[in-house]
């Protein structure tokens, strides 16, 4: 069992250098640390901590009311996980975030619906979270700095779902403010976390949120005019179909660049050598899907994108979590604080499957030739170090 070492999650400090409020400086004058400790300590990247430092920093924590003495040391660490579930059920806070639509624009907000697919894979979500993927039961916990009981397999203690609008289902602006509205307050929210974003852009804008945050680009801005590929903030790329949706996104559009015309409709992805290459998407009998997230482990927040194509991509993706999860895990890049975990998801349909049925639309078991592509660990890093 190895352990995270929390003192930025307790403290509220992200490692971002825009947005340090002189936590460094605040301990070194309290505890007497070396600067450079104290900055590794609160990345997690510290290899040893004098027990002297511990008491140090434990005095701090409870005079400025972090921590209470009876929580200290324990709350300083955590269990790091194992695999893909774990990764999620050791949060203590999960939400899961769902773009709603509705027939009509005057329909009242209370017919508004969830697509049949997301659904399915929502729920997969739960099932993997609360069953960690069908190994609870062979798992003994022994969590405590989590708060989780001796003997019970980690889970998370509080359960939100949030809504925000479809594309086209509200004015654009109407749309943006719920999706920021609902990303900012999952930002903002103290203490270990995790947002699960199901479906791409084209139905859940919080997912631009989220990887405009990771990649620091501009959300809801399109990246079709840049010169190369290379160029683009975001190392994949959803081109639409014509009859889809179009919101602005640097993640999808039309075009990777200004001279890729006339490309075919699916997700793209760049490989090791900065060249890209097409995964699929549009072609008869077969289908394709992302998983993504990025881990900031100092702070114990997790943010998720899972995302199909289409809808049937998006059932092919919940029959592959809850048999295949462990094809997303450990995560290809790993730098200081943070963790990336990014995969391509190829189906092919068998060729004994036959025609699709009336009621296929209904299924829920869809299984079909799966291919997992992590996307490579150097073109995250080109774009992490930007």
């Amino acid at each position: 069992m190895q352990y995270a070492f929390r003192l930025a999650e307790l403290l509220g400090h992200t490692p971002d250098r825009r947005k340090r409020p002189g936590t460094i400086k605040a301990i070194v004058e309290y505890t007497g640390l070396d600067r450079h400790q104290v900055a590794a300590l609160l990345k997690n990247e510290a290899k040893y901590i004098p027990i002297e430092a511990l008491s140090r920093l434990c005095d701090y924590l409870v005079e400025h009311g972090y921590a209470t003495a009876d929580q200290l040391p324990g709350a300083l660490f955590a269990v790091k996980p194992e695999h893909f579930w774990e990764l999620l059920a050791r949060r203590k806070r999960l939400e899961i975030c769902v773009g709603v639509r509705r027939q009509e624009a005057e329909d009242s907000p209370g017919t508004a619906w969830v697509v049949a697919s997301d659904s399915v894979l929502l729920g997969e979500v739960l099932n993997g979270v609360s069953t960690l993927g069908g190994t609870a039961k062979h798992i003994q916990s022994t969590a405590k700095p989590m708060g989780h009981s001796r003997g019970l397999p980690p889970h998370p203690e509080h359960l939100q779902q949030s809504l925000v609008w479809s594309p086209g289902q509200v004015p654009e602006t109407e749309a943006r403010q719920r999706a920021e509205f609902t990303y900012q307050d999952f930002c903002q929210t103290d203490g270990d976390k995790a947002l699960v974003c199901v479906g791409s852009v084209k139905s859940n804008p919080v997912v631009e949120l989220t990887l405009a945050e990771t990649f620091g680009s501009t959300p809801f801005h399109s990246e079709d005019d840049v010169a190369k590929p290379s160029d683009r903030k975001i190392p994949f790329f959803l081109r639409y179909r014509e009859r889809d949706p179009h919101p602005p996104s640097n993640s999808a559009g039309m075009k990777l660049s200004v001279n890729d015309k006339n490309m075919e409709p699916g997700i793209y992805y760049e490989q090791a050598d900065g060249s890209w290459v097409y995964a699929g998407g549009n072609r008869p009998g077969e289908d394709v899907a992302l998983v993504f997230y990025i881990y900031r482990e100092s702070l114990g927040r997790l943010d998720m994108v899972l995302s199909g194509f289409s809808g049937k991509a998006t059932r092919y993706l919940a029959r592959t979590l809850a048999s295949r999860a462990e094809d997303f895990w450990p995560p290809i890049f790993s730098e200081n604080y943070l963790q990336v975990g990014a995969f391509i998801v190829q189906y092919k349909q068998y060729e004994d499957a036959g025609e699709e049925g009336p009621t296929d639309i209904l299924r829920t078991d869809l299984v079909a030739a799966t291919n997992v592509i992590p996307i490579p660990a150097e073109a995250i890093a080109r774009r992490m170090n930007r």
